[in-house]
């Protein structure tokens, strides 16, 4: 866990009653979503394609995502091969009441670049 966010900043959002689980907090699976959403626009400008998350490295929760936070999500490529790539992904929230923002989750996620027929495909050279 770090300080302040690592990588690029890939994707805001605010999150809705309609989020929430019974505890009143963002349900879980709604924060993996977003992570998911943000690796694959990562992915996406790295391979010039489609891809697919084929990977994702256990998660632990530091914080809750409230409704009304301003939940960002940050990505770094970690590592490619020739048809797949790491990418650290990491969620923030920025809350009204606090000055400094918090790290809610990381992990990492692999994904696969593939054709539109879902076989792999070789990512294209690094730019």
């Amino acid at each position: 866990m770090t300080d302040k966010p690592q990588g690029e900043l890939t994707l805001q959002t605010v999150p809705m009653p309609a989020d929430t689980n019974a505890n009143g907090d963002i349900f879980g699976g709604w924060v993996l979503s977003q992570m998911d959403i943000a690796g694959g626009v990562a992915a996406h400008r790295r391979s010039g394609g489609r891809t697919a998350t084929v990977a994702i490295n256990a998660m632990r929760f530091h914080a809750p995502v409230l409704v009304g936070d301003l939940f960002t999500v940050y990505t770094s490529i970690l590592r490619t091969g020739t048809t797949s790539m790491t990418i650290h992904v990491e969620a923030w929230v920025q809350r009204p009441a606090l000055s400094a923002p918090i790290q809610v989750t990381e992990a990492d996620f692999t994904f696969v670049a593939i054709e539109s027929s879902g076989v792999k495909r070789p990512l294209p050279p690094a730019p």
